[in-house]
């Protein structure tokens, strides 16, 4: 589904949304949306799925040890698979709600920005970003990940595409155009085809390959799905992105809508996820 606007919105209180003020277009500026995620943090870690036992196996494998930062660790969803695969994970984190909830699931994390966050001259095996990527820097990305990376290690960007049928997509789109008219994320499409992520990974390759410092990037695709009743569907929508900065009211009207939808299929869909990843080792 549509993840990222055009732009930011621009609201200055929770009642009275004013004009939409111009914002940059790249989504790693777009800190209001890239830091609101924390606002139910119990509920995002709660409903957001994990990532597939196939893709942190073979990252775990590639890795030349066991030592891994996890960037834009959040509620530690991933940290705890990679730890339960026998890695020692250190998230960083710059939504200090998101990563009070990963500690309290066990996970060691330091609340900073990556771009922002100082190694003190540790070294990782691997550096991984599982659905957080696009809120770091381009320009600073690769290259951090690379200095904090041994010789060998291995960087890898990951994430999923979740394109809900058009059964459920479409009231979903025309129920957001109606209650947020104004917002960016009102301008796109109920669905995207995955050409659009697919080049979007082709992208973070392009970045890596920029920083001079990796071997030729590998892309990596996992084809899963999971089926969701109403009440979980309408408990992960409220974490996406185009839905963490509405007020209550519009989000009530998007939820009826969507819901009333799933009603329709007989209460439950199946949803076809694509996790793509991006991944580089470091040259020696």
């Amino acid at each position: 589904m549509p993840i990222l606007p055009p732009r930011e919105p621009e609201h200055p209180g929770p009642e009275h949304p004013g004009p939409e003020q111009p914002e940059p277009e790249q989504p790693h500026q777009a800190r209001r949306t890239a830091e609101s995620f924390g606002s139910d943090a119990e509920r995002y870690d709660e409903a957001r799925p994990g990532y597939p036992e196939e893709l942190v196996a073979r990252i775990a494998a590639a890795s030349p040890g066991p030592h891994v930062l996890d960037v834009g660790c959040g509620t530690g969803i991933a940290a705890r698979q990679f730890q339960a695969a026998g890695c020692t994970v250190l998230g960083v984190e710059p939504d200090a709600r998101m990563a009070e909830r990963a500690r309290a699931r066990g996970v060691r994390i330091e609340v900073a920005s990556f771009e922002a966050w100082e190694p003190d001259g540790r070294r990782f095996d691997a550096v991984t970003a599982a659905q957080s990527w696009h809120w770091v820097d381009p320009a600073v990305g690769a290259a951090k990940a690379a200095r904090v990376l041994r010789p060998g290690g291995l960087l890898a960007v990951f994430g999923h595409v979740f394109e809900p049928p058009a059964e459920v997509a479409e009231p979903f789109a025309a129920a957001y155009r109606q209650v947020a008219p104004d917002s960016p994320f009102s301008g796109q499409p109920a669905r995207r085809p995955p050409a659009v992520y697919l080049a979007g990974y082709a992208k973070i390759a392009d970045q890596i390959r920029a920083a001079g410092q990796f071997d030729a990037p590998e892309q990596w695709r996992f084809d899963w799905e999971r089926t969701y009743t109403r009440d979980a569907w309408l408990n992960l929508l409220p974490t996406t992105g185009t839905l963490t900065r509405l007020r209550p009211g519009q989000l009530a009207g998007i939820l009826e809508a969507v819901g009333s939808a799933i009603d329709a299929l007989g209460g439950r869909f199946t949803m076809q996820y694509m996790t793509l990843a991006t991944t580089a080792v470091r040259a020696g």
